[in-house]
């Protein structure tokens, strides 16, 4: 019977030769629907997800080269531990830009490295006298193949690796910047990690009285409002800036936050420019 059973299809359809030709002709559509459904069914597929991309105010660095040697930077620091020497750099570049546009400020606990993400703090473990340090990732290099890190004066002072030059150390990465502050709850000086000095400018006014609108406009969002007049080409225009950080990270933060509420053309800028 369960043989019969298998085979009845075509016999049922045979013997419809009774059923009156309306009743044939529904009975067919049914099963031509029918068929179209399971075969539709049976070779519908879930599209494969879309690959993962950074969030846009997580920009990837780009790779960049030094004396014909290619660099990747990261995309993150995730457990990211490294064993190797430690220099550190001073005065003779005191002041000057880093390579995530803020200022080198040798008394600040900051770092160089050759591919960690900007804004990465990182736990240097001097493993020749056991003292320990955070920093925070805002410069690139060293570029000397058998060194790791450079640290500011201030961070080679405080593990006593000044007098050597260099010291065997282990890098621990903790977290970014924004987050380890975070989760400090304000216990933790931003002045002795952050060395940059940035602005958001919202426009550049020929009438000054446009220029006291718009400060009036974004008073209400965020402090510190500054309109600074500039000459260009014997005509006086009217800077309007936002705000003062000392982090590319907080600027971007802030910019995002006038965007979102309208005030869609405003953009960082150094306050130096």
């Amino acid at each position: 019977m369960k043989h019969a059973f298998c085979r009845c299809p075509r016999p049922v359809i045979r013997e419809s030769a009774s059923i009156p030709a309306l009743l044939r002709g529904a009975l067919l559509l049914i099963l031509i629907a029918t068929a179209a459904v399971m075969a539709g069914c049976a070779s519908k597929q879930v599209p494969p997800m879309p690959p993962a991309t950074p969030a846009p105010d997580m920009p990837i660095q780009k790779p960049y080269q030094v004396d014909g040697i290619y660099y990747h930077p990261l995309p993150h620091a995730d457990a990211f531990v490294e064993t190797g020497t430690a220099s550190w750099y001073g005065s003779d570049f005191h002041g000057k830009k880093t390579s995530n546009s803020e200022i080198y400020d040798m008394h600040a606990m900051t770092a160089a490295h050759k591919t960690l993400p900007f804004g990465t703090m990182v736990e240097v473990h001097n493993l020749e006298n056991d003292r320990k340090i955070i920093v925070r990732i805002n410069d690139r290099g060293p570029f000397v193949r058998s060194r790791i890190i450079d640290l500011s004066h201030e961070g080679a002072k405080r593990i006593d690796m000044i007098r050597n030059g260099t010291a065997k150390v282990r890098i621990t990465a903790i977290g970014t910047d924004d987050v380890y502050f975070a989760a400090s709850g304000g216990h933790v000086d931003h002045g002795i990690y952050y060395t940059g000095d940035f602005t958001i400018q919202a426009g550049a006014f020929a009438d000054r009285l446009n220029a006291e609108r718009m400060k009036e406009q974004l008073a209400k969002h965020i402090p510190e409002i500054d309109i600074v007049p500039f000459d260009k080409d014997g005509l006086t225009l009217f800077r309007v800036r936002a705000g003062r950080f000392h982090s590319l990270n907080q600027a971007r933060s802030h910019e995002q936050q006038l965007n979102r509420i309208g005030f869609a053309d405003v953009f960082i800028v150094s306050r130096d420019m």
